[in-house]
C-alpha cells in the first residue's frame, strides 16, 4: 500500500492525476423549447440577456456546433431520449408519439441505480396514468410534466394524476420542484437523473413585469415588421408587431436562465456541482416570429442550419475542469449513447443513431466520424393506429388551440411496408463540413445544395456544380441511411 501511494504522489506531481469524478456522476440534462443558437449573450445577440448560460460557456465545455435531432420539437425528444432518429419510430412531426417499445435513457439508468425525474414538457405522447408512453411508462420514476408547451401558471400533471395549476413562473416552477427531487434523492444514497424541458421560449409568450421591464426599448425599435403567432387571449392565430413579441419572447428567455442559475447554486450549495453533469440545449431553431438576427439560413421547420443548430454546453468540472470550446458537431441522438459510454453500459440491440461522445468530454475527439442526418418525413398514408387513440388524448390544458381544442393529442400510425414515396421530404446529410440538402419541388427534380459549412456557414453558395462527386456520395449515405430508418418504421427493431 505504501508502494502504491508513492506511485500516486509520483504521478500526480508530473501532472497525471487520478479521476476525481465518480463512475455514477449525478445527471441534469435541461432543453428549452424554440430556443435557437444564436439566442444567447455568448453567441453575440444584440439583445438578449442570458448571463447564466454565459457562465456555464465560460467555465464548461461550449459545444459550437450543436444540432438538434430534427427541425421540430417532438421529433428531437424522441431522439433526445432514444439516441434514434425520431422517424425509426414515427415521431414525424410535433403531435406525433413515440412508441412503447422504445428503450430510453431512463430505463438504462434506472437500471443501474440511479433515481430518474421528467420535470416540464413531455410531447412524445400523453403524460396520463394511462397513457404507454408517459415518463412513468418509458422509465422514469416520477414527472411533473406537460403534454405540450405552456406560460405563466402553467397546468401540470404529477405522475399521471389530474393536471393541477401551479402558480407562477414556469421555468422557476420546474427548477424548484427538480430541487425537491433532487434533495429527496439524496437522502437515498443514490445518484439523480433528471431531464427538464422547460415551456420557454415557445410562443405565446408571457413574461414577469421585471423581465419585461429589460427589453422595454424593443417595441419601438421594432415596430414597423408584422408577425403571426398564437393569442394569449383567444388561443388562435394572432399577427403583432414584432418588437411586442421580441420584448415577451427574450423575458421568457431570461427568466429560464435565471431558474438554470438557482440550480447551480443549489448544486454547488450542496457539494454537487463537481460530480453533477450539467447539459443545456435547444430543441430546434428559433420559430420565425421570433427570428431577428442569426448568421445561418432558416428558421424553426427547416433543415438548414437555422433550423437545427441550438445552443449546447457542459458542465462537469471533475471531469471538464477547464473551460473548452470544440467545433465537432454533434446532436441530441448523442445524448443517450454517451451516457452509456459514462456509466460502461451496452447500447440497445438495434440501430442507434448517435455516437458516444466520452472523448469529447475528455478533450480526446476533434473530428466526428460518423455523418449527421435530418429528415423531415410528411409520414404515409396508413390510418392504422398503433396506439389506442384514446390512450393518446392529453389532459393537461394550454393557451393554443390545437385541432380547436385546449391541450394536445397524439398520433402515431403503423407503416407495415415501403414505398418510393416513403423517401421523399426535406433531408439533409452533414458529413465533416460538407452538408447536401435535398427538396422536392412543385415540378422537376428534387433541389439539391451543397454547402461546406466551414467556409460558408451560411449556406448560401450552393457548390452542386463544383463538386458531384461529393454531392453523389453524400447522396447515396443519406439513401443508404433512409432505408435503414424505414426498416424501423415497420418495426422491424422490436421484433429482433
Amino acid at each position: 500500500m505504501k508502494s502504491l501511494h508513492f506511485l500516486i504522489l509520483v504521478l500526480s506531481s508530473l501532472g497525471v492525476c487520478q479521476s476525481t469524478y465518480s463512475a455514477q456522476p449525478n445527471i441534469v440534462l435541461l432543453m428549452g423549447d424554440d430556443h435557437g443558437w444564436e439566442e444567447t449573450g455568448y453567441n453575440g445577440h444584440p439583445h438578449v440577456k442570458t448571463p447564466v448560460l454565459d457562465e456555464m460557456a465560460a467555465t464548461g465545455l461550449r459545444l459550437e456546433n450543436f444540432y438538434s435531432g430534427h427541425p421540430t420539437c417532438s421529433p428531437t425528444r424522441a431522439s433526445f431520449l432514444t439516441g434514434r432518429h425520431p422517424n425509426r419510430m414515427g415521431t414525424f412531426a410535433p403531435g406525433r408519439s413515440f412508441r412503447p417499445e422504445e428503450i430510453t435513457s431512463a430505463h438504462i439508468l434506472s437500471k443501474v441505480g440511479y433515481r430518474c425525474a421528467h420535470f416540464g414538457k413531455w410531447h412524445v405522447g400523453a403524460v396520463k396514468a394511462a397513457s404507454p408512453v408517459n415518463p412513468g411508462k418509458m422509465g422514469f420514476h416520477e414527472w411533473l410534466s406537460h403534454d405540450n408547451f405552456f406560460e405563466l401558471n402553467p397546468s401540470l400533471s404529477r405522475n399521471g394524476g389530474p393536471p393541477k395549476v401551479f402558480r407562477g413562473e414556469s421555468s422557476e416552477i420546474l427548477i424548484r420542484e427538480t430541487i425537491r427531487f433532487i434533495d429527496r434523492t439524496r437522502k437515498t444514497g443514490k445518484p439523480f437523473f433528471t431531464i427538464v424541458w422547460f415551456g420557454s421560449p415557445h410562443e405565446p409568450y408571457s413574461g414577469l413585469p421585471e423581465d419585461l421591464a429589460l427589453y422595454d426599448d424593443l417595441p419601438e425599435k421594432y415596430k414597423n415588421k408584422k408577425v403571426k403567432l398564437t393569442s394569449n387571449k383567444t388561443g388562435t392565430r394572432t399577427t403583432r408587431t414584432q418588437g411586442e413579441v421580441l420584448r415577451e419572447r427574450y423575458a421568457e428567455i431570461t427568466a429560464m436562465d435565471r431558474a438554470i442559475g438557482t440550480l447551480r447554486k443549489h448544486l454547488a450549495a450542496k457539494g454537487l456541482r463537481d460530480n453533477t453533469l450539467l447539459f443545456y440545449c435547444g430543441d430546434n431553431g428559433t420559430s420565425a416570429d421570433g427570428s431577428l438576427v442569426t448568421p445561418h439560413r432558416g428558421v424553426k421547420g427547416q433543415v438548414y442550419d437555422g433550423g437545427i443548430l441550438v445552443p449546447g454546453l457542459i458542465e462537469w468540472p471533475a471531469r471538464i475542469p477547464k473551460p473548452r470550446s470544440t467545433k465537432v458537431r454533434a446532436s441530441t441522438s448523442d445524448l443517450l449513447p454517451t451516457l452509456c459510454g459514462i456509466l460502461g453500459q451496452p447500447l440497445p440491440e438495434r440501430p442507434i443513431d448517435g455516437i458516444d461522445l466520452t472523448p469529447l468530454l475528455d478533450g480526446k475527439m476533434k473530428q466526428r466520424a460518423n455523418p449527421l442526418f435530418f429528415w423531415s418525413y410528411k409520414g404515409s398514408n396508413s390510418k392504422e393506429p398503433y396506439i389506442d387513440p384514446e390512450l393518446q388524448k392529453g389532459t393537461t390544458p394550454l393557451v393554443k388551440l390545437s385541432g380547436g381544442i385546449p391541450t394536445r393529442n397524439f398520433i402515431n400510425f403503423k407503416h407495415s411496408t415501403i414505398a418510393d414515396a416513403d423517401y421523399l421530404g426535406p433531408r439533409a446529410i452533414i458529413d465533416g463540413d460538407m452538408k447536401l440538402v435535398i427538396h422536392e419541388q412543385k415540378k422537376g427534380d428534387p433541389k439539391q445544395e451543397l454547402f461546406d459549412l466551414q467556409t460558408d456557414p451560411a449556406e448560401t453558395t450552393n457548390l452542386i456544380g463544383q463538386k458531384s462527386d461529393t454531392a453523389q456520395k453524400l447522396q447515396r449515405q443519406l439513401r443508404n441511411w433512409q432505408q435503414s430508418v424505414l426498416n424501423s418504421l415497420t418495426g422491424t427493431d422490436y421484433r429482433n
